[in-house]
């Protein structure tokens, strides 16, 4: 079996970790459908082919696959994920921050309040 060079191998770790991070999100608000998986995979396609023109953008790929997996169901189903932290009549959803940078956060736009990272709603009280 043929290794892939070390670019290659950090493509596919970065990948395959937004993968699990977007899942672990949806599944803590019980939306880890099928249909809903399937967004996951083309978001996860699409940034491949985008790494793989722009190689320093490999450190993006968490916060980029979360928003492309929120805007594909925000077509389709609505907002996701809602924001915990405020609750009430006026639902919203939570946006990532940096919107183009490492170590992405879901945040309330509406109280600058950072909630939890990508990958960790499920950890939330």
């Amino acid at each position: 079996m043929e290794q892939q060079p070390p670019r290659a191998q950090a493509l596919e770790q970065a990948l395959h970790a937004a993968r699990a991070r977007i899942l672990a999100d949806l599944r803590a608000a019980d939306v880890d459908q099928a249909d809903v998986v399937s967004l996951v995979e083309d978001a996860v396609a699409h940034r491949r082919w985008w790494v793989e023109q722009w190689p320093d953008g490999i450190a993006f790929v968490d916060g980029l696959v979360a928003q492309d997996v929120q805007d594909a169901l925000l077509e389709r189903y609505g907002r996701w994920p809602l924001c915990p932290a405020c609750g009430g009549a006026d639902l919203h959803a939570l946006e990532v921050e940096p919107e183009l940078g490492a170590d992405p956060h879901w945040v309330c736009a509406k109280t600058a309040t950072a909630v939890a990272p990508v990958g960790g709603l499920g950890r939330l009280p």
